[in-house]
């Protein structure tokens, strides 16, 4: 198999800081990266127990922690790319959140407050299925603040994340990039197969009568967040199986960049009766 090298798919999928970023200019398909969606399963599987391996590491270090954020829209793979690419891992060391519409008791507090709260603690990987953005990219298109309120935002987000990365916490942002007919397609499988019923929702189709609006959000808001510390990576997802391998091998290179080893407990079997 043909595996890509971890620095192939960064260098491939980044939004480089301070270079001029057009969304359109990224696709929603990328076979070059994985030739079949065969290969692209095999090295999704090998990345999936290397994470489980790192993570258990992770855990025992307790002194660094990873954030993985995803965002993208209706049917773009959120929760897919949380179980496959976490398969092995244990939930022990986990902790998953999924934003929905604020509460009005995080309504009464600053919109990072329930954010900053679901960071994960030193030793644990921590996944957000939807996050901060959400508060640059759907409270923008549906006009629910004040522009210069938003606008504040990005700044914000930017020393929020310098923040968690300078206390240990690495963040890594992903935007699943879906096709607008893709999209189309997804949702009408959720009414057309049994398992998925649950997953329709018909304001679904209100956020994709409003797609460029979305488009151009998420534009900006990777121009003004994609930062040295905490870039996005745009991920091609209209391939389920590429979307799912590219993702793990860019958590696999993060967690390896930790070098994480066993820690010495400073003790050893000498040092105790066992009998």
């Amino acid at each position: 198999m043909t595996q890509p090298s971890i620095d192939t798919v960064r260098n491939a999928l980044i939004a480089t800081p301070g270079q001029r970023f057009m969304l359109a200019d990224r696709p929603t398909r990328h076979p070059d990266l994985f030739e079949d969606k065969k290969e692209a399963r095999t090295s999704l599987e090998e990345d999936a127990a290397a994470i489980d391996e790192l993570q258990d590491k992770l855990y025992a270090d307790r002194t660094r922690a990873l954030l993985v954020i995803l965002q993208g829209m209706d049917c773009a793979g959120k929760s897919g790319t949380i179980r496959s690419v976490f398969a092995r891992t244990s939930p022990l060391g986990m902790q998953v959140t999924a934003f929905k519409a604020p509460t009005a008791q995080e309504l009464a507090r600053d919109f990072l407050w329930r954010v900053h709260a679901a960071a994960p603690p030193r030793g644990f990987i921590g996944i957000h299925d939807r996050s901060h953005y959400e508060d640059v990219l759907v409270v923008k298109v549906r006009d629910t603040a004040p522009a210069d309120v938003i606008g504040a935002r990005y700044e914000q987000i930017n020393a929020f994340e310098k923040l968690l990365e300078d206390t240990g916490t690495k963040v890594l942002k992903f935007m699943l990039n879906l096709g607008h007919e893709k999209q189309g397609e997804r949702l009408r499988e959720r009414l057309e197969e049994p398992h998925k019923h649950w997953k329709f929702n018909p304001a679904d189709l209100e956020d994709r009568a409003r797609w460029d609006d979305f488009m151009a959000a998420y534009e900006t808001a990777v121009r003004r967040c994609s930062t040295t510390h905490a870039p996005w990576y745009i991920v091609p997802s209209d391939s389920r199986s590429r979307r799912k391998a590219m993702v793990a091998r860019i958590v696999r290179g993060a967690l390896e960049d930790m070098q994480l080893d066993w820690p010495d407990p400073g003790h050893r079997p000498g040092d105790f009766d066992f009998d």
